[in-house]
């Protein structure tokens, strides 16, 4: 019989940690052009890596990191905003989690693609102590694909964060 520990150590495909949510764009969320703010989106991204972190680790999970955001499309107010998360992969306590935003018009049935995100977060308890998470298991080619990258940009973002600690110095 397997310890709870145990059992939350199990790899998870991919698909346990999928997420989705939608936000319509109100005023109060833009700008004086009437356009979704910014920062609104990214903590709608944030929200949504959140949602994905949370299902596969099944703990807290504190955001660490946010890799650039392009802002390809404008969003209007009175858009609906559709915010598409999944884990790419785990590391130990950390977890690479992608977001996807689309844009839909409902008026006039149309969906784009506005942003994507890589978001870092880490498991964490109660007391912010650091957790080990289960393994994810990519099961589709994209999902491998999404793996692969997940490993390349950590490499990136280690070398980048040693390059700023050598410069404090």
């Amino acid at each position: 019989m397997k310890t709870m520990s145990e059992e939350m150590l199990m790899p998870r495909p991919v698909r346990d940690s999928q997420s989705e949510m939608a936000e319509l764009v109100l005023p109060n969320d833009a700008n004086p052009l009437a356009a979704l703010l910014g920062g609104r989106l990214m903590h709608w991204i944030d929200l949504a890596g959140a949602m994905a972190a949370h299902r596969h680790s099944r703990s807290y999970a504190v955001t660490a990191s946010v890799d650039h955001i392009d802002f390809l499309v404008p969003v209007r107010v009175g858009d609906l905003v559709i915010l598409k998360s999944s884990v790419n992969r785990v590391f130990q306590t950390s977890m690479e989690v992608g977001v996807k935003v689309f844009v839909e018009n409902y008026i006039a049935d149309t969906a784009q693609h506005v942003a994507s995100a890589h978001l870092t977060f880490v498991a964490v308890d109660a007391q912010g102590n650091r957790l080990k998470v289960a393994p994810v298991i990519p099961e589709t080619e994209e999902q491998q694909r999404r793996y692969d990258d997940a490993g390349r940009r950590r490499e990136i973002r280690r070398a980048e964060l040693e390059r700023r600690r050598k410069a404090r110095r």
